[in-house]
């Protein structure tokens, strides 16, 4: 949310609300309430004893019981154009369901990056908006699965550009055009564009964690169904950092909201409050 510019999907706001606005009201609410931010890097936590250990940027603390939701970072690839200070939030994306419905995507031509399941599903997604989807695979067919592959094959907005990659992408302010280079006859065209969504993925942060506690196969870490609950008791987790099914801001504030009513049972269950 930091990084985003309007938010247009989250309940309460009808006029949209920026990322960074929305979670300093936030913070105020929790201030309210009693909650102590501290601004610095959890460099490292060791669950190893009962009373957990975080290893600050500033500080150590120890704790009894931990919620992790240090979120999931989306895939992008160094197109020129695409960075940060250049294009990103200002046309060039990696979620189309929380950013496709704002005005400056409306009935223009949109590019999707990749060519798996999420690929296909934000290109059908973005034809609610957007004039014309086009979907950039670098490759000459889809990994996604046929029944979905076949949903964007078949439909009339949508067209693949195969064996493709975007390489730069242009404009003044906002996104205006991108260049498509076809790899097998390394002939390089612009065309207009409005927005540019990468669908390639996420990366879980996790990596600080060193495997003290159990991830799922593809790096989120696992959670006890219906709970926030990791493989070690006194830890959750809540966000995206265990959620690659949904991944919006609304389901991460719900499930933190899980994390803290499964973290005051716990510590209601050790005797730590009274």
């Amino acid at each position: 949310l930091m990084t985003t510019t309007e938010v247009e999907n989250f309940p309460g706001f009808p006029g949209a609300i920026l990322g960074p606005k929305l979670m300093e009201n936030m913070q105020l609410q929790a201030k309210r309430f009693g909650s102590i931010c501290l601004i610095e890097d959890a460099i490292s936590i060791d669950l190893s004893k009962e009373t957990f250990l975080v290893k600050g940027s500033k500080s150590e603390y120890s704790t009894h019981s931990i919620i992790i939701a240090t979120g999931a970072n989306a895939k992008r690839l160094d197109i020129p154009g695409a960075n940060d200070g250049e294009f990103w939030q200002k046309g060039v994306t990696a979620c189309a369901i929380c950013d496709g419905a704002a005005p400056i995507f409306r009935d223009k031509d949109l590019f999707v990056i990749g060519g798996g399941d999420s690929a296909v599903e934000e290109a059908v997604f973005l034809t609610k908006y957007g004039k014309k989807v086009y979907i950039v695979h670098r490759r000459d067919q889809f990994r996604a699965s046929k029944i979905m592959a076949q949903r964007a094959l078949d439909h009339p907005k949508i067209e693949v550009l195969w064996n493709s990659e975007i390489i730069e992408i242009l404009g003044d302010n906002i996104v205006g055009e991108v260049v498509v280079k076809n790899n097998k006859t390394n002939k390089t065209e612009k065309r207009v564009a409005a927005g540019v969504f990468f669908a390639i993925g996420h990366t879980p942060n996790t990596s600080f964690l060193n495997s003290q506690v159990t991830l799922e196969p593809n790096g989120y870490i696992k959670v006890e169904k219906g709970t926030t609950k990791t493989s070690i008791d006194g830890v959750f987790a809540a966000g995206d950092v265990q959620d690659y099914t949904y991944r919006q801001a609304v389901t991460a504030a719900g499930s933190g909201c899980m994390a803290a009513l499964d973290v005051e049972k716990y510590l209601l269950d050790k005797g730590f409050l009274h």
